[in-house]
C-alpha cells in the first residue's frame, strides 16, 4: 500500500470503519456481531517488516480476512445472529451453524491479530507483568508456552493468552477460527493476546517453518493493546 494512500485510508477510517477497540471491550456498548463496513488495517501493509512481509499481510488482510468478513455477513443475513454483539454470539455459538462459526471466528480473531502488533516497541503494564509472573513464573516461561501452544497446534489454529473469568491467565490453542469466547472452547475467557498460525500468515515467508515465524511475532508483539484488553477485560 502506498504512504498516501494509507494515510488517506487513516483518516477516512475514523468515520466509515468500525472502532477495533470496541470489539473486545465489553466496557463498552455491545456491537451487534458485525459490522457491514470491513475495518481498515491499522497500519501499512510493509509496516511490520521483517517480521512479515508486505505481500504477506497484504494477502491475508485483503483476501482471507476479507473473504471471513463477506461470508460471515451473508451466513448471519436474516438470521437471529444478525441482532447479537459478538460476545453474546460466541458464547452459544454451538447452536448456530458451521458457517457462522468458523467465518465469525475468522472475522474476530483476525482483528484482535492485527491490533495486536505494531512495529514500535512496547511493554507489558506493571500490573500484566506481574500477573504473568504469578501465572507462569516468569516472562520467559509464559513465552515458552504461548509459543509451544502454536507451534504444537495440529494444522491450523491461533495461540492465546487468556484472562480467565476469575481474572487469573492462562495460555491455549484452538483449532480453525475458534477463539476462547466460544462454548466449544474446553476453557474460556477473555482474549488478551493472539497468534495466528494458519500456514497463509507464514508460508510465503517461512515457508514451513512455523516455529521461525513464532519465535519472531515477540518482536511486534503490542503491549500496549494487550494492557489495554486486560485492563478492560
Amino acid at each position: 500500500m502506498e504512504r498516501r494512500n494509507f494515510i488517506a485510508l487513516v483518516g477516512t477510517s475514523l468515520v466509515a470503519a468500525p472502532v477495533w477497540s470496541s470489539v473486545y471491550n465489553s466496557k463498552m456498548p455491545a456491537p451487534k456481531a458485525i459490522d457491514s463496513v470491513f475495518p481498515e488495517l491499522p497500519y501499512a501493509y510493509n509496516a511490520l517488516e521483517p517480521t512479515i512481509d508486505a505481500k504477506t499481510m497484504e494477502i491475508h488482510y485483503s483476501k482471507h480476512h476479507k473473504a471471513y468478513h463477506t461470508n460471515f455477513l451473508a451466513a448471519i443475513k436474516d438470521t437471529p445472529a444478525a441482532e447479537l454483539d459478538l460476545k453474546t454470539l460466541f458464547a452459544g455459538i454451538s447452536k448456530f451453524p458451521a458457517a457462522v462459526r468458523n467465518n465469525g471466528g475468522g472475522y474476530y480473531n483476525h482483528m484482535l491479530f492485527w491490533e495486536n502488533m505494531t512495529p514500535n516497541k512496547t511493554a507489558p503494564s506493571a500490573v500484566l507483568s506481574g500477573l504473568i509472573d504469578k501465572s507462569f513464573g516468569s516472562m520467559d516461561k509464559f513465552k515458552v508456552a504461548f509459543s509451544d501452544a502454536g507451534k504444537k497446534q495440529f494444522g491450523s489454529g491461533w495461540s492465546w493468552l487468556v484472562a480467565g473469568p476469575d481474572g487469573k491467565l492462562f495460555v491455549t490453542g484452538s483449532p480453525n477460527q475458534d477463539n476462547p469466547l466460544m462454548d466449544v472452547m474446553e476453557k474460556r475467557g477473555t482474549p488478551l493476546l493472539c497468534l495466528d498460525v494458519w500456514e497463509h500468515a507464514y508460508y510465503l515467508q517461512y515457508q514451513n517453518r512455523r516455529p521461525e515465524y513464532v519465535d519472531n511475532f515477540w518482536k511486534v508483539v503490542n503491549w500496549d493493546t494487550v494492557n489495554k484488553r486486560y485492563e478492560n477485560r
